[in-house]
């Protein structure tokens, strides 16, 4: 389908996009297909569905390497795609996908958005936008930095640093996902370019009142079980094994508490390899339907971190956990911006991370006072519509963009 000349046109280029089911992908399709409805063209290079899996699923092989998808023109590359996962694999992962964005055809775009993660990737294709003079958009989802000096980087957090900075001091204007990653890089990064705030949003449809009992028969949920769901990745930051420790204290109480693992990731087998016991489920991932079912039928939801992680992300999990009307407990540090979110929303209660008895204490005090979980259910409601909706995000973004476009390259 050839550009219309007269349009404004914009190239996203990311590893992930739909039909990935969680994480990054969705808010990098639903961007770009928000603003094609609005009249940009709008392409996309990306890789194939691998995340949260860490594999290209049967299903996924078979799509088209270009595609027009609701108004967006499709490019996916081949790229490396880690089973095990440590620096060197995710590097390899990162620059196999970005060389291979930034060979191949792009067009002719009056800017560039650069999704972050990849940020090796991302980094190349800047080189080549700069090489171009095209205007490039970094647009923040996770800080590196950051994540790496958390989870025990090491010697290579200042390398990392470096590139981050490089990138983002290389970009006309950086976007981020909430105001503490903006002063995270005007402060701690020394980024000098201009920085935008555009939240993330709930991507999901409204769950209010999904509570289906025969779901919970499926998956062999009493009516006096309290359900707890993790849904999403299962990786190093997450820390989930305090919640298999949380399972394991709940069968030694006789708790009512069951905890419930959705999704798929790289430390899944190593949680399944930690002991079974009756008040610990894992189930595969489900398409969507099934997916907002089980999510609706739960009794709690639930964001666990790994204890240390203060400013590293904000779990997108978050944003679907807030239309469903639910309760959410937050396993997470105090100094987290995980915590100021829910402390924002009063979407339910915080407890300390890697506290397997805290964790059930929350959960059983929740079922204890029903009209105080349905009191966290609706705030959470509440403050999506407020905050995390998707017009705001899209406005957000087109303005962005209109500031970049409009000083040419």
């Amino acid at each position: 389908m050839p550009a219309d000349s007269t349009r404004r046109s914009v190239l996203f280029v990311g590893v992930n996009y739909a039909p990935e089911p969680t994480g990054i992908g969705p808010y990098t399709a639903g961007m770009a297909t928000g603003l094609a409805a609005r009249g940009w063209d709008v392409s996309a290079v990306t890789g194939h569905p691998h995340y949260p899996w860490w594999r290209i699923p049967a299903e996924h092989r078979g799509l088209p390497r270009r595609d027009v998808v609701e108004g967006v023109r499709l490019r996916r590359v081949h790229h490396f795609v880690p089973r095990r996962h440590n620096a060197l694999t995710r590097a390899l992962h990162e620059v196999t996908f970005g060389l291979r964005a930034a060979f191949t055809r792009w067009g002719d775009p009056d800017a560039v958005v650069v999704v972050s993660p990849a940020l090796l990737a991302s980094r190349i294709v800047a080189v080549r936008a700069r090489a171009r003079r095209v205007p490039v958009v970094t647009w923040v989802q996770d800080i590196y930095t950051l994540g790496v000096k958390e989870t025990g980087g090491g010697l290579g957090s200042g390398l990392i640093e470096r590139w981050e900075r490089g990138l983002a001091n290389a970009s006309h204007r950086v976007v981020v996902i909430h105001d503490r990653f903006r002063r995270m890089f005007a402060e701690d990064l020394a980024v000098q370019r201009p920085i935008d705030v555009v939240r993330n949003w709930s991507h999901v449809p409204d769950l209010h009142d999904r509570r289906s009992v025969e779901v919970r028969r499926r998956y062999g949920w009493s009516d006096d079980d309290i359900v707890v769901l993790h849904a999403g990745a299962m990786g190093a930051k997450q820390g989930l094994e305090a919640v298999v420790l949380a399972s394991q204290e709940a069968h030694r109480r006789g708790s009512a508490v069951r905890f419930v693992l959705l999704g798929d990731g790289n430390q899944r087998a190593a949680l399944e390899a930690l002991g079974p016991n009756p008040h610990l489920q894992f189930i595969d991932p489900l398409d969507d339907d099934d997916f907002f079912a089980v999510l609706g039928s739960a009794d709690a939801l639930l964001v666990n971190e790994r204890p240390g992680l203060t400013e590293m992300s904000v779990p997108s999990k978050m944003t679907t956990y807030f239309a469903t009307g639910l309760p959410v407990i937050a396993a997470v540090d105090t100094g987290s911006t995980t915590y100021d979110e829910m402390r924002a929303a009063e979407a339910g209660p915080c407890v300390p991370p890697a506290d397997p008895g805290a964790l059930v204490d929350a959960a059983e005090s929740l079922a204890a006072d029903p009209e105080r979980a349905r009191g966290f259910g609706r705030n959470g409601q509440a403050y999506r519509q407020r905050v995390l909706t998707e017009d705001a995000a899209i406005d957000g973004f087109a303005r962005v963009l209109d500031t970049v476009t409009a000083t040419g390259r």
